[in-house]
């Protein structure tokens, strides 16, 4: 999955549950349950989500909802191998990324 985010400093909880097709209460209920979320909080409580929260909601999505994990296997396998899920996660995208723009310059030709 590629979430298309225009890049910004922080983003609101209703943005990234649109990007990620879900429901807000569900990125809440990660927030809870992964440490690795860390939004911060204005003055009236609302949710202010960093570029890195975006990275780890990612990874975590990718390992519940498309290699589905379990939330606790997902815990795991981050605190397990956080440095290298990351790095995999990174090269994945990436890969994504690539094959997008060649299927863009094939369809051009």
């Amino acid at each position: 999955m590629h979430i298309n985010l225009p890049d910004k400093l922080y983003y609101s909880i209703g943005e990234l549950a649109v990007a990620f097709d879900v429901n807000a209460s569900l990125i809440r209920f990660w927030e809870k349950e992964f440490d690795i979320l860390k939004p911060k909080k204005n003055a009236k409580g609302n949710r202010k989500f960093t570029p890195e929260d975006v990275k780890n909601l990612q990874l975590i999505f990718h390992l519940v909802k498309e290699r589905g994990f379990t939330l606790e296997g997902a815990k795991i396998h981050l605190k397990e191998g956080q440095k290298k899920t990351l790095d995999k996660f990174e090269i994945i995208r990436k890969l994504e990324s690539i094959r997008t723009q060649l299927l863009n310059i094939k369809n051009q030709l």
